[in-house]
């Protein structure tokens, strides 16, 4: 049975027979792909059974072993880099997406549509507030917990002072002396920045930025575990072979009595397997490397 379904003028006209619109975006590319439920199934067919490495297993071992491959593959060898776009308000601050794992890139995109790279802040932070009373004394409530504010003076006071000044900055405690630091006795390449910078508040799950970003259109590139929904639960076709020796790994090496030599033999190949699902995946063309590499005999200064 072909492993495509249906015909390619239903792919590529989809279900309103328009070519090309919002209703088609959901499927093209897909064969690329296999989904979660395919790779249970076809790891049940290959591995499990009499006479093969593992004689028997429930599936819903195998379903959580095949998760687990999809999240760990998921940080540095699958492409599950994702995007968001976003126009930060008059609180300065931005939600992290739910299925959020790490950051690759933050940035603001300017009139021309070009990305300007924002780089993180390690001169403030928004702290966790606690509620004092006129003789600085701690506050609590009628369990007995510490109370806390919303938001710290820290950031209150840096919200409120951190507009970006481009000239010269002759007092440190102007608005501004943050991004320009060493400005005055040689310049510090981290601070070396008139973007604007931001810092991710983990705990609260909000990423705040300095006040020049009021308005502007944010670009937020991250990584996913791959798990939030089942539509996500999918693997690279390059990488399929690599989250079947993943779970085989798991699963042997986890149960009593298995031969250490087999452990070892699915651990070798798991390794294998992953390595070459990241340079399949690393998409090298020797044509755009080639254009790249003739600007190699530029002087670089340090």
């Amino acid at each position: 049975m072909a492993l495509f379904t249906g015909t390619q003028q239903s792919y590529y006209q989809g279900s309103d027979n328009s070519f090309n619109t919002a209703d088609d975006l959901s499927t093209y590319g897909n064969y690329q792909y296999v989904n979660l439920k395919d790779l249970v199934n076809n790891f049940m067919v290959a591995y499990v059974g009499e006479g093969k490495i593992i004689n028997k297993i429930k599936r819903p071992d195998v379903n959580f072993h095949a998760q687990r491959a999809i999240a760990e593959l998921s940080y540095d060898t699958l492409r599950t880099v994702k995007t968001q776009e976003v126009e930060v308000g008059a609180n300065l601050t931005m939600p992290l997406p739910h299925d959020y794992v790490n950051y690759v890139k933050i940035a603001f995109v300017d009139d021309n549509g070009i990305e300007n790279i924002l780089y993180p802040s390690r001169k403030t932070s928004n702290p966790q507030p606690l509620n004092q009373d006129g003789n600085f004394s701690y506050q609590f409530d009628s369990d007995g917990n510490l109370t806390q504010a919303s938001d710290s003076n820290s950031w209150t006071r840096y919200k409120d002072n951190s507009n970006i000044d481009t000239g010269d900055t002759v007092n440190e405690n102007e608005p501004g002396a943050l991004l320009h630091e060493g400005g005055r006795h040689g310049i510090d390449p981290e601070f070396a920045n008139s973007n604007g910078i931001y810092y991710i508040d983990l705990h609260r799950g909000r990423i705040h930025f300095s006040s020049n970003m009021l308005e502007k259109t944010i670009l937020l590139k991250y990584i996913s575990d791959s798990l939030a929904t089942e539509g996500e639960m999918k693997v690279h076709k390059f990488a399929e072979e690599a989250v079947y020796k993943f779970i085989a790994h798991a699963i042997l090496s986890t149960r009593v009595n298995t031969p250490e030599y087999l452990v070892a033999r699915f651990k070798k190949e798991r390794f294998a397997e992953v390595r070459k699902a990241k340079i399949r995946l690393s998409n090298f063309n020797a044509e755009e490397m080639a254009q790249v590499m003739r600007g190699k005999s530029k002087q670089i200064k340090h």
